[in-house]
């Protein structure tokens, strides 16, 4: 259970190591469509290379309280962050964050305000105006088109090292979008051919968990 700083209990699954432990633990924060549910084989996977896994899933998904809001992604993760160095008392260069599309946004944030081991990003945007509206039908939470989130700006300010993960095929996140933003950060890119935004190769593919094992060794 997260508590964050509004007031709000929000589920999260623990995944612990199953493979040789790396002394790692990986935060996931899922896109806007997906769910902690649907990256359970991202979790398995990883947990199989030895990383701990925490699955975030945000106020108003999966069964959660509240309504997403852009304060409130941001809040949310954060707590996951405070947990995991807190209350389980991984070491913040131990950490790994993990933010898949949409969640790779308020992690960026974070990474910007709180020592991390690394980024890894997965089909990241450069602002959610330049994806726009029509790309995320379902979206929430109208009001992030106002883009508290801009990746190019805050991505340039992570000092960690950073991984960027993209479908050469994605639908949803136009491919030039995710190498921009590896530009930016100065970041390792991967580009999984012909890949698009939910295909498993992208969810928890060979290339993904590869990412995973290459910027925590």
């Amino acid at each position: 259970m997260l508590h964050t700083g509004d007031g709000l209990a929000l589920t999260a699954w623990w995944a612990p190591a199953t493979g040789p432990a790396r002394d790692r633990t990986v935060l996931v924060a899922p896109g806007n469509g997906g769910s902690r549910v649907l990256r359970v084989p991202l979790a398995r996977a990883l947990a199989a290379e030895g990383f701990d896994v925490l699955l975030v899933e945000y106020r108003g998904y999966g069964g959660n309280p509240g309504s997403p809001t852009e304060d409130g992604l941001g809040a949310d993760v954060t707590a996951a962050y405070r947990y995991l160095v807190e209350e389980r008392r991984v070491a913040p260069d131990r950490l790994v964050l993990f933010g898949e599309s949409l969640g790779g946004a308020p992690l960026t944030v974070l990474a910007t305000e709180h020592p991390v081991g690394a980024l890894v990003l997965r089909s990241p945007f450069t602002t959610l105006a330049d994806v726009g509206a029509r790309a995320y039908p379902f979206l929430p939470v109208r009001a992030l088109l106002r883009d508290r989130f801009p990746l190019l700006e805050h991505v340039r300010s992570v000092r960690a090292p950073v991984v960027v993960v993209a479908g050469g095929s994605d639908e949803i996140v136009p491919v030039a979008q995710s190498r921009a933003v590896a530009d930016a950060a100065g970041a390792s890119y991967v580009e999984v051919p012909g890949a698009r935004h939910n295909d498993t190769a992208l969810v928890s593919g060979r290339a993904v968990v590869g990412a995973v094992v290459a910027v925590a060794p």
